[in-house]
């Protein structure tokens, strides 16, 4: 629901910027409101769910969800919708991190955790394609309101069985709450300035002192960040998480393959609606076979082979998999057959995301304490949005420029050269985020080093309950983890 929400209202957009009266100019704000909130609140969302019990913080982040989707879906002006849309965000930014954080404190056996990882990746890897279809699908049969209702059954329902079958997980009882506030500013603050100067880059230009601006405040907040968590007992995200190579080496790979996905979907939209004459919904529908070979590749074979090879052994060759479907991208003609074009290179991206999101998400809370499984949760899902808007507004810039260099020599009127110009720019960007792909590949087999022990749970002999145990017992979390990982050394 939170990755399908990201790409749902796009299709959407252009019915709501009618009945509402939305200007050109703030028409991306229905966009922007929902990264905007979601990507800078995250971190702060995680740590909530480490101090207060995930179960209670996903629940109340569904209800929130539902409530803020009824509200954008009866939005009555422009205001409106963009305050609901911001809601969703917040409320998103709760739900993210504690889902991924029941996962690992839930399934601590090997076998159970690589499954439930599996199908965890397959829906995150194929929510956006999905958003696509039940866009087209309800703003062409119904309304485009229909686009924000729909969530609200989904989240209530949700809520419910959350209430009814997960058990309490209040990791915090017996000990003082303590928020790091500083952390929370600085953080959220670098993130938010980071994620609004990427997204304003989509309609103004990389050397816009806007965006300049938002991006170095962005930067140098994190730094800050860096140096006031290093010092901080209870600290928003604690520096060994992000400092551990097979973790810091996931989020990285997952940042930067992001970059390719969202440019798959903003150039794939726009090639079959605006070139090949799309309906929504048949453009949507075009989207369903990538979709299943996430589903395939997450569940069928990293699922089974997590527990077999390194970790480096699945996301690196996934990602260079990905990069063999943007390199096919790259030969896109305006006559170009889906089939003979878009199919291949669609299933080459869905059977090398679906290889990289699992093992990933996997590594992102392997070797976690219990305590910290949100801060760890966060730092992959920041990871996944900062890289997504990033490479929305990078990709978006290089085809523009591409585009408008190509027909600066050619009679621009001519339709049939504005269509080729467009595509021109598509490929230009498609060989930037090939490069993108095969320089995370690399990354991961740099930086991940992780391979599955026998017996292993949450990364550490024992996994998470030998942790708990070892908290419950008085000793600290980060010195029972630290005690662990000298026992497997040894």
């Amino acid at each position: 629901m939170i990755v399908l929400d990201i790409t749902i209202v796009n299709i959407a957009l252009p019915s709501a910027q009618k009945d509402l009266g939305i200007s050109d100019a703030n028409r991306q704000w229905v966009i922007t409101a929902y990264t905007l909130a979601f990507g800078g609140l995250l971190l702060l969302g995680g740590r909530l769910g480490d101090l207060f019990g995930r179960k209670r913080v996903f629940t109340i982040g569904l209800l929130g969800f539902a409530l803020a989707s009824a509200l954008g879906g009866a939005a009555a002006g422009p205001a409106m919708l963009f305050g609901a849309r911001a809601l969703q965000g917040a409320f998103g930014a709760l739900l993210a991190p504690s889902a991924l954080g029941l996962l690992s404190t839930t399934f601590t056996d090997p076998k159970e955790r690589s499954t439930a990882f599996g199908i965890f990746g397959a829906i995150a890897g194929g929510g956006a394609a999905i958003g696509l279809i039940t866009g087209g699908l309800l703003t062409e049969y119904l309304n485009w309101r229909w686009c924000l209702f729909v969530n609200t059954p989904i989240a209530v329902g949700a809520a419910l069985a959350a209430y009814s079958v997960l058990t309490r997980d209040h990791i915090a009882k017996g000990r003082r709450v303590k928020l790091d506030l500083p952390g929370a500013l600085l953080g959220c603050g670098g993130l938010l300035a980071i994620v609004f100067g990427t997204s304003e880059a989509v309609t103004r230009t990389w050397g816009d002192w806007l965006v300049l601006t938002s991006l170095g405040v962005g930067v140098a907040l994190l730094a800050i960040f860096v140096l006031v968590e290093k010092h901080t007992d209870h600290a928003l995200l604690p520096m060994h998480i992000v400092g551990e190579r097979n973790r810091g080496g996931g989020a990285l790979s997952v940042g930067l393959a992001m970059v390719g996905m969202f440019g798959l979907f903003l150039f794939l939209t726009y090639y079959l609606q605006e070139i090949k004459h799309f309906s929504p919904v048949l453009s949507g529908v075009s989207f369903l076979p990538m979709t299943a070979a996430i589903v395939i590749s997450s569940t069928g074979f990293a699922a089974r082979l997590m527990t077999r090879v390194p970790s480096r052994n699945l996301i690196g060759p996934g990602l260079l998999l990905a990069a063999g479907g943007m390199a096919w991208l790259t030969q896109m003609k305006v006559d170009s057959p889906w089939a003979g074009m878009v199919l291949p290179a669609e299933l080459l991206l869905g059977f090398g995301m679906g290889l990289v999101f699992m093992p990933s998400m996997s590594l992102a809370t392997l070797g976690v304490a219990p305590n910290e499984a949100g801060a760890a949760s966060a730092t992959i899902n920041s990871a996944q949005q900062v890289g997504g808007s990033f490479g929305t507004a990078l990709l978006n810039t290089v085809a523009a420029s591409a585009t408008a260099t190509y027909l600066s020599t050619r009679i621009a009127a001519d339709p049939a050269v504005r269509a080729q110009g467009a595509v021109h720019g598509y490929v230009v960007a498609t060989w930037v985020a090939m490069g993108i792909l095969m320089l995370a590949s690399l990354i991961a087999f740099l930086m991940i080093d992780h391979r599955p022990a026998p017996g292993e749970a949450a990364g550490v002999p024992g996994g998470a309950e030998a942790v708990a145990e070892g908290a419950a017992a008085g000793a600290p979390v980060e010195s029972a983890v630290a005690q662990a990982e000298r026992q497997r050394a040894t």
